[in-house]
């Protein structure tokens, strides 16, 4: 049993989509639209990026949410068929997209307001704790006092991204080194992602998505924040919701991949560029609590 998987930020460099752009026919035939959405050029941001904008929300999202379908239509050209579908973060969007929940256009406006809201939020923080488990964590912190840290990405049993103040995660660092982990290492973004701070952005995305058509999806799509299937016959405005609570809260990923294993899937595909969550699953299961 084969389960399509797609990435989320982190994920994204030039020069991805090579060779997909005038190959998947599924693009090709709204190129012209994508670019008058977004008011650029898809194919020469992913291709070039000569103003190295990949690394900016508000561009990354977009950029990613296109080159992840890419991956996508050209598997389903090359015959590959899913039993089950997930992403991480703004991957959740292509699973969505590949369940017929929406269209690709559709995805499109979602991801590009998405990244939009998510851009404008500042002096917010993320680290990866490596090597530390998700209770240490919490307990070390807690014992310190910063209760302003969320924790944002339960990625595998042995990595943790942590969202917060920059001074609370500048603070964390020694902290939880101290504390066992292998590595702390800030990331590389303006903003707490996954965390309390997402609440205004998290509160305009649900007034953009209010008038938006959904349908049930075709293939189960393990949810984010759940870290279980939407329900076939779930409601639309229960998926919105879904998506709204995403910005705010934890990505489960290590019970989603758990979650998939119970369920008889055997092979993961990453439809995206390189292989992020490829590593993350191969770190799952070979965890002793699998």
């Amino acid at each position: 049993m084969i389960a399509f998987v797609f990435p989320g930020q982190g994920s994204q460099k030039r020069g991805m989509g090579q060779g997909l752009f005038d190959e998947v026919r599924e693009y090709a035939s709204v190129e012209k639209e994508v670019d008058a959405i977004l008011g650029y050029s898809m194919r020469r941001l992913c291709l070039e990026d000569v103003d190295n904008k990949l690394k900016e929300t508000q561009y990354t999202q977009p950029s990613l949410y296109v080159a992840n379908a890419l991956h996508y239509y050209k598997a389903l050209s090359d015959g590959a068929r899913p039993s089950y579908l997930a992403g991480h973060s703004l991957g959740e969007y292509n699973a969505l997209l590949a369940a017929g929940v929406f269209d690709f256009l559709t995805g499109l406006r979602l991801v590009q307001k998405r990244g939009e809201l998510m851009s404008r939020v500042r002096n917010g923080g993320m680290a990866a704790v490596i090597g530390l488990g998700s209770v240490t964590i919490a307990d070390t912190l807690r014992n310190a006092g910063l209760a302003g840290i969320d924790i944002a990405n339960f990625n595998s049993p042995s990595q943790i991204v942590i969202s917060g103040p920059v001074d609370e995660i500048k603070r964390a660092v020694p902290l939880l080194e101290t504390a066992g982990a292998r590595m702390v290492m800030p990331l590389p973004v303006s903003a707490a992602f996954h965390s309390r701070y997402m609440a205004d952005a998290a509160a305009e995305f649900a007034e953009f998505l209010a008038p938006m058509a959904f349908s049930a999806p075709m293939i189960p799509v393990i949810a984010n924040v759940t870290a279980e299937a939407y329900p076939i016959d779930e409601t639309a405005e229960l998926i919105k919701s879904t998506l709204v609570r995403q910005i705010t809260h934890s990505v489960q990923w290590t019970q989603s991949v758990r979650y998939l294993l119970k369920r008889g899937v055997t092979q993961f595909s990453e439809m995206g560029p390189g292989n992020v969550l490829t590593r993350l699953i191969q770190q799952i299961q070979q965890d002793p609590g699998n």
